[in-house]
């Protein structure tokens, strides 16, 4: 089978689950004898997660879509400028400004993409499928999410083969868009979701989040489980004898870091957990500056800032050290989560999680066994819950032993591929 995959990238600037989850997969599919071509729009893939995955060049690169918004007279350009632009170098650099990625400057943008051949963006559309039509034709093209549903049509008409697409939480970035850009969006893409021939969920209670809100039909729709290469996860031999708590997502509003950190001071307060530390690391851009700010300001203000450590940003080798280091991982965040990639992360490292309980979190934390829930958006219900662990040694060995066994079984990359395929084969009869 030789599948094209379209996959937004981070530029390394972001903890970015699409990125990690594709690259992955393009090896997976490659050792299962199929063939996989990992084409990045945007920014670059995270360089060091992409190695051996074929990676094309970057398409719809990130500065010139967004000038192409702001500046209408931007594509009358000369076009060598504008691919200058495209360089992986200032799209990396690019990725770290503010704006880039925040949804509320986006909605302008966002509605155009979805709109494809009928967007702002039919000329960059074009030179996708352009260089597509040159290689060998796909049996299947798969979206890594749906807010790429509008090439779904001219894709499909140009390379003569089906498109499959993965939802994971493209409402929370929908969500956030101003009105009216948002309703606009929300309508667009269920009218570009018919396009598309079959849809995976991140989750099964992502599945039903979003056939509600796009009205598919759910047998269009399956519950594929992200999956990570087990292998490169060494955990530590048994866990750090003074408490660390983890934090790994992006830094942003919503992740739920200011949750934690409200939760963290109220650990210290208690007294129980001598040494206890917090250590935060993901992704970061100017964006998150000002929440960053005042979440540093109550670790300050609480007498706590001297026990938190800040690591934005990680490589690979260094966000693998970063998690082996961890008793517990907790990333509270107040929206409903899609999936939450840094869960399986954490337990294939055998440290177990604290989630609050909502999204996908309690399907993930019952299918590993791996943690604990609580309620969300309560930092003392957090603090009870990161307590009751990090007091228990026993448990937390257990928890994290038992998390790491069902990642290995449930959720390895290579299932996630084989599930993909099934969906793919369908589609192709």
């Amino acid at each position: 089978m030789r599948i094209v995959q379209i996959t937004p990238g981070s530029g390394g600037s972001f903890y970015c689950e699409n990125c990690l989850r594709d690259a992955a997969l393009v090896k997976a599919f490659a050792a299962r004898g199929d063939e996989a071509l990992l084409v990045p729009l945007y920014l670059p893939i995270l360089g060091e997660e992409v190695e051996g995955a074929g990676a094309q060049p970057v398409f719809f690169g990130g500065i010139n879509v967004y000038l192409q918004e702001k500046w209408p007279g931007f594509a009358r350009l000369p076009r060598l400028f504008r691919r200058l632009l495209d360089s992986r170098f200032l799209l990396r650099r690019a990725a770290r400004l503010a704006g880039m990625t925040r949804a509320r400057d986006l909605g302008v943008t966002t509605i155009s993409m979805l709109r494809g051949e009928g967007g702002r963006q039919a000329a960059e559309l074009e030179k996708l499928v352009e260089h597509l039509a040159a290689l060998p034709r796909p049996d299947v093209v798969y979206l890594s999410n749906a807010l790429l549903a509008g090439m779904a049509r001219r894709l499909k008409e140009a390379l003569r083969a089906p498109v499959v697409c993965m939802l994971q939480g493209e409402h929370g970035f929908l969500d956030a868009l101003a009105e009216p850009d948002r309703a606009v969006a929300w309508e667009t893409l269920r009218e570009r979701a018919r396009d598309v021939d079959a849809f995976m969920a991140a989750s099964a209670f992502y599945r039903d989040l979003m056939c509600a809100r796009l009205g598919l039909p759910p047998e269009r729709t399956a519950v594929v489980y992200n999956g990570l290469d087990a292998a490169e996860y060494v955990p530590a031999a048994e866990p750090p004898l003074r408490p660390v708590i983890g934090y790994l997502a992006r830094t942003c509003e919503g992740g739920g870091l200011d949750v934690l950190a409200d939760a963290f001071v109220l650990l210290r307060g208690r007294g129980r957990l001598p040494g206890l530390t917090l250590r935060v690391s993901g992704g970061k851009t100017a964006d998150d500056d000002d929440f960053l700010a005042r979440v540093r300001g109550r670790l300050a203000a609480a007498g706590a800032a001297d026990a938190v450590e800040f690591l934005p940003n990680p490589g690979r080798a260094r966000k693998l050290d970063f998690l082996r280091g961890l008793s517990v991982l907790s990333v509270p965040a107040t929206f409903g989560e899609a999936f939450g990639f840094y869960i399986l992360e954490a337990l294939a490292m055998r440290v177990p999680v604290a989630q609050p309980r909502h999204g996908s979190y309690p399907e993930l934390v019952e299918a590993t066994g791996g943690g604990v829930l609580c309620e969300p958006g309560d930092a003392a219900a957090l603090a009870d819950a990161l307590e009751g662990l990090l007091l228990d040694r026993a448990k937390l060995v257990e928890l994290g032993a038992r998390g790491q066994a069902a990642v290995r079984e449930r959720f390895s990359v290579e299932r996630t591929a084989a599930d993909m395929a099934a969906v793919c084969a369908q589609v192709m009869r």
